[in-house]
């Protein structure tokens, strides 16, 4: 199968790239800078473009028999104003570009598969979550609607859309295991808070598996949660990680007002937290390597 990727060069995309290598799929990845692109795989090309922008990259999408969107910026930082528009723009406006790029597969095969975010429930303390729950309020739940929303357009070129919503991805080049093992390395790990907040949580070689799931199960389509079946508490995450590194988190729980000083709105999604089920997928037969936080960390943090 060959696929249009954006957002490739990230921790997510790096990952998923050396796991669809090994499928035998051929890849074309979209990056601003090519120069900097990682060591290239055989069956993988690089082209330069900006996917916020229309232009000459857009040629190759309907080309593609598989879009795979990668592309927005991270939302673990402090939500400015401008960087609230930033979030907004990098997703949406990405996937607008890439429906107008399909526009000419109208009448052929075409999987589309649109990143997406359990953002999109809110927060709903100790309800359980899967595919058929409402959207919620706030910020991050306003963004992922207008993100799903352009993406179902590309059903207007005949394309097969699957909305991934992704939970926090624990990978061993990026995400959150990057910020949080320093600061367990010099035992300054802690709950949040009160520490009762759900994490849902999913290892990065099973959400590159569950890429492959879908590229290979064509009836799989709208939206699926990428998240582990075990969910666990923030206070139980902070433990596990601590076991995992063997580092002892004594440490007392940081207040949520102090959370809410240095990070502004978004510490209420640390603070908050969601219990994301993967439903869907398990109805599917789809088999999860990493089901478990502990067995996961293990995976992640130990040598290569």
């Amino acid at each position: 199968m060959k696929i249009f990727i954006t957002g490739g060069t990230g921790f997510v995309g790096r990952t998923l790239i050396r796991h669809l290598v090994t499928k035998g799929h051929e890849m074309i990845i979209l990056s601003r800078h090519t120069s900097k692109t990682p060591a290239i795989p055989e069956k993988v090309s690089y082209i330069k473009g900006d996917p916020t922008l229309e232009g000459p990259w857009q040629n190759e999408v309907s080309h593609c028999d598989a879009i795979i969107n990668l592309a927005g910026a991270s939302i673990f930082c402090r939500w400015t104003k401008s960087k609230k528009k930033q979030i907004m723009d990098s997703r949406i406006l990405t996937t607008r570009n890439i429906v107008k790029a399909l526009a000419p597969r109208k009448g052929k095969k075409t999987l589309f598969l649109s990143t997406s975010a359990v953002g999109y429930y809110g927060f709903r303390e100790d309800e359980e979550l899967d595919e058929n729950s409402p959207i919620g309020e706030g910020f991050l739940s306003s963004v992922t609607r207008d993100w799903e929303v352009a993406a179902m357009q590309a059903a207007e070129s005949d394309a097969q859309v699957t909305l991934l919503r992704f939970g926090v991805v624990l990978g061993r080049d990026g995400g959150a295991l990057r910020q949080l093992v320093p600061l367990f390395k010099k035992y300054l790990g802690s709950p949040l808070g009160k520490g009762n907040q759900w994490f849902s949580w999913i290892h990065e070689l099973d959400l590159a598996h569950i890429y492959s799931f879908v590229l290979d199960h064509r009836g799989i389509s709208g939206p699926i949660n990428c998240t582990a079946p075990q969910p666990v508490r923030n206070r139980d995450m902070t433990k596990i990680l601590g076991e995992a590194l063997g580092k002892p988190t004594f440490m007392p729980a940081i207040p949520a007002f102090v959370i809410r000083i240095l990070m502004g709105e978004f510490g209420t999604t640390l603070l908050k937290g969601q219990k994301v089920l993967p439903k869907k997928l398990l109805e599917s037969g789809f088999n999860f390597r990493f089901p478990e936080l502990g067995v996961a960390l293990k995976d992640l943090l130990s040598p290569l």
